[in-house]
């Protein structure tokens, strides 16, 4: 490819961007006199909107004994209230045209609806009513942790990248809790109580650990006072006091091994690197977004040029890191091994071409065409709703602020050639690698159609 030409055609087109924001409106701030936060943005292209409601609580925040149960009541929050029969949350919201669902992170649990503007109101009540009127049944929870455990087959047990990912977690981390699944472990669902999810609801499930994240057609003066209305009368309640847990440093290299039924092996290098903390200072995170870039943001990039097309020592490789979490960062490296090609030997290749970015460096050009393409991924996810919706939560929820996020792609636009190679040769230690390996079984042939089961 001819970085330098199709760079200087790109770094035109990068300051004719400029520094004006992303979005023609900004995000608005309300806080509840409960604590409860509502942020708003509006736009006005369709008579739409995406709305959520953010609980600042993930697996990080469960406890040994009870993994899971952040996203078992994730699950139980559509089993109906005191107002709403089981099911009718759902039955709600469809009729009204729209769509709703949820899920739970490592640092957040999130539940939302896309819906036509004018049924905002319907669905903030629905919220509103289940964040204190949820009941929580026993005949309710026995079905739905069976789902639950159903879930975890399908998604882990029955998945060998799963699997190894999780290994890797649980090896890199010895002391926070990012070393358990989201999920949860299997025997702690197998013995886990109603109790046990009663309990995370009472104390985590209050207006000073929620945000309300409202974009689309609206009137963001309107939907404070649609907030007021439907939240402002819920009673605050104290947040527990928590203490946090700071993973010991790690001093040499780890390693963990997956044996499953697989087609191939596969190699998965995952470094301790900074994660984003604070935005105008925390440099080197941005500079290792661009690495990821660098190694695998295109189809041109560093590890599938060399290793797929070139070498053709490999069927797929990836680098990928989110910079912004509650917790330690990991920067993942993963390779599928081709043909004669061994684990070993794929670890090697992939840790050599940070090294070689860590000895050479990057040119300018190269890092132009790169920064192009994170700052044309970000204004493509923002366009949706749903798209700005998810940015202003996760950047909310994990510190970072939803009003710092226009700023975010700023600094990623500063990052320079000099601070790409210092990441590369900084980070990538041994000291602080974990690596995982995927060893392949025989699979099974199963040559009848598996069954289905809806839930």
């Amino acid at each position: 490819m001819n970085f330098q030409k199709i760079g200087k055609t790109l770094a035109l087109l990068f300051l004719l961007c400029g520094s004006a924001p992303l979005f023609a409106e900004p995000v608005r701030a309300h806080r509840l006199g409960n604590g409860m936060t509502i942020l708003v943005r509006e736009d006005h292209r369709a008579p739409v909107l995406t709305h959520m409601v953010w609980y600042r609580v993930g697996s990080m925040d469960e406890k040994s004994g009870t993994t899971g149960v952040a996203h078992v009541l994730e699950h139980m929050m559509f089993k109906g209230t005191e107002k709403h029969a089981q099911g009718e949350f759902s039955r709600i919201v469809a009729s009204l045209g729209g769509r709703e669902n949820a899920f739970t992170g490592r640092d957040y649990t999130a539940y939302f609806q896309q819906v036509q503007a004018s049924s905002l109101e319907d669905v903030m009540a629905l919220e509103a009513d289940r964040m204190t009127g949820l009941l929580l049944r026993q005949s309710d929870y026995d079905k739905e942790i069976r789902v639950v455990m159903e879930e975890r087959r399908l998604r882990t047990e029955d998945q060998p990248m799963s699997r190894l990912v999780e290994a890797v977690y649980a090896t890199a981390f010895v002391a926070h809790p990012y070393r358990w699944p989201i999920i949860g472990w299997m025997n702690d669902l197998e013995n886990m109580t109603l109790a046990d999810v009663q309990e995370w609801y009472t104390r985590w499930y209050t207006p000073a650990n929620a945000t309300m994240v409202v974009v689309g057609d609206v009137s963001a003066e309107a939907v404070f006072a649609m907030a007021e209305r439907y939240f402002g009368a819920i009673p605050a309640r104290a947040l527990p006091v928590t203490r946090p847990q700071t993973e010991p440093l790690q001093s040499g290299i780890r390693r963990v091994t997956v044996k499953a039924p697989a087609e191939n092996p596969l190699v998965v290098l995952a470094f301790k690197v900074p994660a984003l903390r604070d935005v105008e200072n925390d440099t080197d995170a941005y500079a290792l977004d661009v690495l990821a870039a660098v190694l695998s943001g295109y189809d041109n990039a560093r590890l599938p040029a060399r290793l797929v097309r070139k070498a053709r020592i490999a069927s797929g490789v990836s680098a990928e890191y989110d910079s912004p979490s509650r917790g330690p960062a990991l920067f993942f490296l993963t390779g599928t091994p081709l043909g004669k090609t061994g684990p070993r030997e794929m670890e090697s290749r992939l840790r050599a071409e940070v090294a070689r970015i860590a000895k050479e460096g990057v040119s300018r050009d190269e890092l132009e065409l790169v920064k192009i393409q994170i700052v044309a991924s970000q204004i493509y996810k923002r366009d949706s709703l749903a798209g700005q919706a998810m940015e202003t939560g996760v950047l909310e929820m994990t510190g970072v602020g939803h009003a710092q996020m226009d700023r975010v792609i700023e600094k990623l636009k500063q990052v320079t050639p000099q601070q790409v190679q210092a990441v590369a040769e900084k980070y990538f230690s041994e000291d602080a690698l974990t690596v995982g390996t995927l060893h392949p079984l025989p699979v099974k042939r199963n040559l009848s159609p598996p069954t289905l089961h809806r839930h």
